[in-house]
């Protein structure tokens, strides 16, 4: 059940469904504000509770029009592009095998079949970039389950254009953004330990702060390093 609230310049997409807490979000790039509440909640109520987020919400919109975005990526020779926050020299090899990603000191080197063009570039090196978080990504999360005392069911890692990382609390599931491999590390800890922690708390409340302050006291600046950093430059539908 979808509807609109219009509060002075600001539209706010609400959605009702079978939940059990409101969620608000700010989503790249232009800022779009969506709620998804329980279906008790009248649009009355949650227009309420709209007006009382106005001050965060306009502090996230400024967050994301200030963000430097990557120039589009055209998979050429000598290009820049990051692994765990460093920069690397892109070089392309065709060669009549299957397709690899190699790691050197400067330099990706991407082995290609002759003539593949660049969505086929993009295609593989994706793939690479999510190989990277999943070999990553587990030894946090024995760590984080440990001090937090929950268990994630699983994870997954995907290509997602509005945000680092979600947790279905519920499920028990999470999901991480396959750009986390470009930032440094410190950030894909952040985004795991942020994601468990909703196992305890869903929603971004005082207890979610107070566990977050609690368990990682330099959480606010991983937070803040990871939303100045240059995201993907998107074609942004939705």
């Amino acid at each position: 059940m979808s509807a609109q609230l219009q509060l002075g310049d600001l539209m706010v997409d609400v959605v009702r469904k079978d939940i059990k807490n409101v969620h608000l979000s700010v989503h790249p790039p232009t800022g779009r504000v969506t709620i998804a509440a329980p279906l008790r909640h009248s649009l009355d109520t949650l227009r309420i509770f709209a007006i009382s987020k106005l001050a965060w919400i306009r502090q996230q919109q400024k967050k994301l029009n200030a963000q430097e975005r990557e120039t589009p990526r055209e998979y050429l020779n000598r290009e820049s592009h990051y692994l765990w926050g460093k920069r690397y020299l892109l070089r392309v090899i065709e060669h009549d095998a299957p397709p690899a990603v190699e790691l050197g000191h400067s330099r990706i080197v991407l082995r290609v079949r002759p003539g593949a063009g660049p969505a086929k570039l993009q295609t593989v090196l994706e793939e690479w970039y999510r190989g990277q978080l999943r070999a990553a990504a587990p030894a946090l999360f024995a760590k984080w389950e440990t001090m937090l005392g929950v268990k994630a069911k699983r994870f997954a890692v995907r290509r997602m254009k509005t945000k680092w990382g979600s947790c279905n609390p519920e499920a028990r599931t999470i999901l991480l953004n396959t750009d986390l491999a470009k930032k440094p590390r410190e950030c894909l800890e952040y985004l795991v330990v942020h994601e468990l922690v909703h196992l305890l708390e869903p929603t971004h409340n005082a207890r979610f702060i107070a566990l977050m302050d609690q368990f990682m006291p330099k959480w606010k600046r991983h937070q803040s390093d990871l939303n100045r950093l240059p995201v993907r430059h998107e074609h942004w539908n939705y």
